[in-house]
């Protein structure tokens, strides 16, 4: 890898090889079901999305609003630990069979999350959301995250994590707040794909996390060349799977785990 203009922030990439993510089909997203039925499905790694609310406690949640997910709706960032009290984030998912057997499954805190992840011997993908409510409420979250890894490393000392997020300025916040945090640069579709070598330098991280969505050959191995790994979402497909890992990438993220049996690997 390139050195980092920025003294101290430049790492060589680890060799990552994994399929992270959820069986989304068999329990709601975002939950502490979701975790325990990825690890009854053989995934070593999972992936969860954190925001915070507004009196700086973090939460698993991947909108930036309650409506899809619970059974409130509008935003969170005017909410307390407890108003988190009666929101049901799982009687929105409905069975194959049409029942609802996760009614009344909570909206979890970060640090729930964790003790559950730690629990089940998984390891993390921690997804700092991009934050809309402002520099106060991104800092909180930034700085929550960090304690939460903290605690996490000392706890599950056998685990691993890792932070991304699509907002440079989050990882840059949590790799200057925590330097020992393994950082991943997330890509949308679409997004130029001329710059990500500056960011990827000048923050420090050790993977580009691409969507698949116009993904090219071309761009997966020219970030792994550079010394990066490349971590692909969201692939629910196992046949585009192996097309990517013989492209080169180093992992993919997928909601149905339970169909991926012969990709999850240890990292």
């Amino acid at each position: 890898m390139s050195p980092c203009p920025a003294p101290g922030r430049c790492r060589r990439a680890a060799e990552w090889s994994w399929a992270i993510g959820a069986s989304l089909s068999l329990a709601p997203e975002n939950t502490l079901s979701s975790i325990r039925q990825a690890a009854r499905a053989g995934a070593t790694w999972v992936e969860i999305d954190v925001d915070v609310l507004g009196d700086g406690t973090p939460i698993v949640i991947h909108d930036s609003s309650l409506d899809r997910t619970t059974n409130r709706s509008g935003p969170y960032d005017h909410l307390s630990q407890a108003d988190l009290h009666g929101i049901d984030a799982g009687s929105w998912f409905i069975a194959e069979d049409g029942s609802r057997p996760y009614s009344g499954e909570p909206l979890p805190t970060l640090g729930q999350v964790l003790e559950m992840v730690a629990a089940e011997g998984l390891s993390v993908n921690v997804e700092m959301k991009p934050c809309e409510a402002g520099a106060r409420v991104c800092a909180e979250l930034v700085d929550a995250v960090a304690r939460h890894l903290d605690q996490f490393a000392a706890t599950a000392p056998g685990s691993q994590a890792v932070a991304s997020s699509f907002n440079p300025l989050l990882l840059d916040r949590l790799g200057r707040r925590r330097p020992a945090t393994r950082l991943a640069l997330l890509m949308a579709a679409g997004m130029p794909t001329g710059a990500w070598r500056s960011y990827a330098e000048m923050l420090g991280v050790e993977a580009i996390n691409p969507a698949d969505e116009g993904l090219e050959r071309a761009l997966v191995e020219e970030i792994r060349a550079l010394g990066y790994g490349v971590n692909v979402w969201t692939i629910n497909s196992p046949q585009r799977a192996e097309e990517l890992f013989s492209w080169g990438v180093s992992g993919i993220f997928t909601d149905r785990i339970h169909e991926f049996g012969h990709l999850v690997t240890e990292m």
